[in-house]
């Protein structure tokens, strides 16, 4: 929740235009004159280490550090490490126990190897990058062993790198034909796929999600690079680990990183598919958190709930209009006065309170509340009196650093400070005592601050009035531009508009835990405070943690869901969002969703029906609204009430398969949400697609993103394609084809491609009863197929326990597979730990087989291996075949079983001749 940088949008716009011409002309600019390699050994952990001492110092953007050690290690087979740093001094780095690594080896200060001026490289027999480098002056590349293409060239005829204490620089070269993915978080105008000649600063800042190309709540300097040569694709990343503000500057056939502090930390991940990557990446930075079952039914919130009872009729006209809901949430609207872990004993009387959440959490829905860094500067406020005693504030010169947020005059937690996450915890404690809130929502966590510079709360003035807006600055302040932290010599383009660093957040020469910047520590703030709640919340009644974000870093995604903060209600800003939600899936942040309907100011109808559409579908799905926006809850027009009833229906049908992505995100960092190109690597025409998207594998939604629309222009990847809402309505789409569909108001066009076994159950109005409907399963063959397979997976658990695994008691996982084959079809499952499932009793009731001429005869069922009697069961071949048409929108014969009762904690088999109707 913030409006304050919503004004300055325009500007923003006219000085990323600007700012991107400067920082393209500064990268044809050399800043230094670059290193050669005087000596290099290999190191005990298996790697190399060596030292760099520069050619020819300058003084541009300060003196260049003489010496620096270099460190090469595999790390594992799909993963190298190239790190840079000064020989003789500690530098910053994103702290170890933050984000957990190897530290770098120390470097014996003898020579043990002679350096030639040639290439030498450093291989391992199953690693499938090779980092070589050469002497004078120093550049390395990483290439990849199994075609030999050169993933990163330091070697470029623009850029030398460069390494002083406020800025480094090293460039690498890019063949024209590469898609680059990830730089973020900002709002891609142009899709998921990197534009050449914008810019990509990275510098968490609080800055509504509608200004584009400008660096916003997050920071990961990470790319993926998808290249396809000769119809074959490998994909792989590069990730700079460094938390300092920086620009990134892409041509097109090159790339320049442009640091104000830090190390060059860089981690190479082999691939070689999407799949691969994020799978390779996310067992570095941390494999996603896991998910109650709950987080993925549908989420109300609004910024302006003045009281208990307009949430209750939330709740209760949620019902009446039959749209399914699970959380209900609170944003600062519960708060004395917005101070956090408070209640307004008038809006949100405790006794009321508690007695409301008795009541929805009997019926199994769940509470979620907003909590912001900035503790109220109040002597009265006990949180306040305790974070005091505790010394656990961030500060300038010794004393607790002033800012101002919704409550007035605030201080900032330092969350690296380990006696600032004991108090969090116990304050988290105590207010869940209080209310017993079911997962919490940190935001304005960049750090965010309505101010900037060093302030003095000001005498005889209400801060804030009560009057006004509440994100004017009211503070007696002024600004810090005396210190090099403040005013460093190379400025990044924040904010979009080349705002000094500190503007509208801590000053940058504040400091930490043991005297870290902030300069240094800025962009980890809102990870550090995740950390820090997730821990906190890990302690409460055993339960798993739920905790949404706004600020992210590289790492995040292992503790906490991202929303994509303030967007606007407009048809540009609903197709912004897939680029955005699909770019997290990619930074292993798979939990992810935009606000529905978009935060300001009001929709039109008829936009608010599409972005249900989309939003039923992204992986963190909820609506929320501006404290001065009309009310825009789902049921407030009937026309978006059908479309939310159409969208929501499928999505807690789907549950299931959901619940199974969040488990395969949780062990693999596979992405929930995913770009085309994760299935179709090879299909260069889905490269660039970011008006579609993947759920899982195998179901694809291609929405209407205009108004006045009735039909969509979609993608088909080669396959065959099936409708969920209409199964009988195949796509067949030989070679890949765009195909015009039918899009009236309330039409979902949700495909399931080929190969494929989808669980489903028959939904419901929460969570928690459709998670005890019965099964379904939807196999899926190519049309008209006699040869072929499909498989899928279930995942089942007691979802509010804090791990989410195999091996406790407590879960099970089913692996569903289907062939055809000389004229047989069979449908079968193993079993992994059956206790669970069968303890909850739950069944599988029908069967539904698409692209098959149906069943001729013989139709057989065993379960643990035993026969059983088919005989009461209803065995079904539906629909008209026309497969052979020249549309590529056909009709699909179907199979349907019936009446089946399968234990899914029992393995089963099906077969039958395929032939004719039966």
């Amino acid at each position: 929740m913030v409006y304050s940088h919503i004004l300055v949008s325009l500007l923003v716009l006219t000085a990323a235009l600007l700012c991107c011409n400067t920082h393209g002309a500064e990268a044809t600019t050399k800043i230094g004159n670059g290193y050669r390699l005087i000596s290099i050994q290999d190191s005990p952990d298996g790697g190399l280490v060596g030292h760099l001492q520069v050619k020819e110092k300058n003084n541009v953007y300060g003196p260049d550090i003489s010496l620096l050690k270099l460190s090469v290690k595999h790390e594992t087979n799909g993963r190298l490490r190239v790190h840079i740093t000064d020989a003789k001094k500690q530098r910053w780095e994103v702290p170890y126990n933050l984000l957990p690594r190897a530290q770098p080896p120390i470097l014996k200060q003898t020579i043990t190897r002679s350096i030639k001026p040639t290439i030498l490289s450093q291989d391992t027999s199953k690693a499938d990058l090779i980092f070589s480098y050469t002497q004078d002056p120093f550049s390395f590349a990483v290439t990849r062993k199994s075609n030999g293409q050169t993933l990163f060239n330091s070697s470029t005829s623009f850029s030398n790198l460069v390494f002083k204490d406020q800025y480094l620089e090293i460039s690498t070269t890019l063949p024209k034909d590469a898609s680059l993915y990830g730089l973020g978080e900002n709002t891609q105008p142009h899709g998921i796929k990197l534009s050449p000649n914008e810019p990509y600063t990275l510098y968490t800042t609080d800055i509504s999600a509608i200004n584009l190309n400008t660096d916003l709540y997050g920071s990961h300097p990470v790319y993926m690079d998808l290249r396809n040569v000769g119809g074959e694709a490998k994909a792989h990343a590069v990730l700079l680990l460094n938390s300092n503000g920086m620009d990134v500057v892409y041509s097109g056939t090159s790339l320049t990183y442009k640091v104000i502090g830090g190390v060059l930390d860089f981690y190479f991940f082999s691939g070689p598919t999407p799949l691969d990557v994020v799978d390779q990446y996310t067992e570095f930075v941390g494999r996603p958190a896991a998910m109650p079952y709950w987080s993925l039914g549908f989420h109300q919130c609004r910024w302006g709930y003045h009281n208990l009872s307009v949430v209750e009729d939330v709740v209760d006209n949620y019902k009446k209009a039959q749209i399914p809901l699970d959380v209900i949430w609170n944003d600062d609207d519960h708060m004395d006065f917005h101070k956090d872990f408070t209640l307004n004993p008038i809006a949100y009387p405790h006794e009321k309170l508690v007695a409301f959440l008795d009541k929805i959490h009997s019926q199994g829905m769940k509470y979620i509340v907003l909590i912001d860094p900035g503790i109220n500067v109040n002597s009265t406020y006990g949180v306040y009196q305790r974070g005091m005693a505790d010394d656990v504030f961030i500060k300038y010169h010794g004393k607790p650093y002033l800012a101002q947020v919704w409550p007035g005059a605030v201080y900032f937690p330092d969350f690296l400070n380990p006696k600032t996450v004991s108090w969090w915890g116990d304050e988290i404690k105590r207010f869940h005592e209080l209310v017993p809130v079911d997962g919490l929502w940190i935001d304005m966590n960049e750090a965010s601050n309505f101010c900037s510079g060093l302030c003095t709360i000001p005498e005889g003035i209400k801060c804030p009035s009560v009057t006004g807006p509440g994100w004017d600055c009211c503070l007696d302040c002024k600004n810090i531009t005396d210190t090099r932290w403040d005013n460093p010599p190379y400025k990044i383009n924040a904010s979009g508009m080349g705002e000094t660093i500190g503007f509208k957040t801590i000053a940058t020469s504040a400091t930490h835990y043991n005297g870290v910047r902030e300069y240094d520590a800025h962009s980890i703030y809102g990870f550090s405070q995740a950390i820090a709640t997730h821990k906190a919340l890990e302690g409460l009644q055993g339960k798993r943690p739920f905790i949404l974000t706004r600020s992210t870093f590289v790492g995040s995604g292992h503790y906490a869901a991202h929303w994509t903060g303030d967007n606007k209600g407009t048809w540009e800003d609903l197709r912004y969002s897939i680029s955005t939600v699909l770019n997290f899936g990619i930074f292993g942040v798979p939990m992810v969703g935009s606000d529905i309907c978009g935060f300001y100011p009001a929709p039109t109808e008829e936009l608010c029906n599409r972005w249900i559409e989309v939003g039923a579908f992204y992986p963190f799905s909820r609506d929320h609204a501006n404290y001065y926006s009309p009310r825009q809850e789902l049921y407030q027009w009937e026309s978006v009430a059908e479309s939310a009833r159409n969208a929501l229906g499928m999505r807690y049908k789907l549950l299931p398969y959901l619940y199974t992505l969040t488990y395969e995100a949780h062990i693999s960092g596979a992405p929930i949400a995913r770009p085309l190109f994760f299935s179709f690597p090879d299909y260069t025409m889905c490269y660039g697609i970011s008006t579609q998207f993947l759920i899982g594998s195998s179901l694809m939604i291609s929405p209407v993103l205009e108004p006045n629309k009735t039909k969509v222009d979609a993608l088909f990847p080669p396959g065959t394609w099936y409708n969920m809402f209409d199964m009988s309505e195949a796509i067949v789409s030989e070679k890949g084809q765009y195909v015009s569909l039918d899009a009236p108001l309330h039409v979902i066009n949700l495909h399931v491609y080929q190969n494929a076994i989808i669980p489903m159950q028959q939904g419901g109005m929460i969570s928690k009863e459709a998670r005890m409907t019965p099964f379904s399963l939807v196999v899926t063959f190519p049309a008209g197929a006699t040869e072929g397979k499909a498989t899928g997976n279930l995942f089942l658990d007691e979802d509010e326990l804090p791990e989410m695994k195999l091996g406790n008691g407590f879960s099970t996982h089913v692996e569903f597979y289907a062939t055809v084959s000389q004229g047989k079809v069979k449908v079968w499952s193993n079993v992994q730990e059956p206790k669970f499932a069968s303890d909850k009793g739950w069944i599988i009731e029908k069967v539904t087989v698409l692209g098959l001429k149906g069943v001729k005869d013989t139709f057989a069922l065993e379960v643990d291996d035993t026969a059983v009697d088919v005989s009461s069961l209803d065995i079904t071949t539906t629909g008209n075949d026309d497969l052979n048409g020249d549309s590529a929108v056909r009709k699909s014969k179907m199979v349907v079983i019936k009446g089946l009762k399968l234990a899914v904690g029992k393995k089963f088999a099906m077969s039958w001749k395929l032939g004719g109707e039966n």
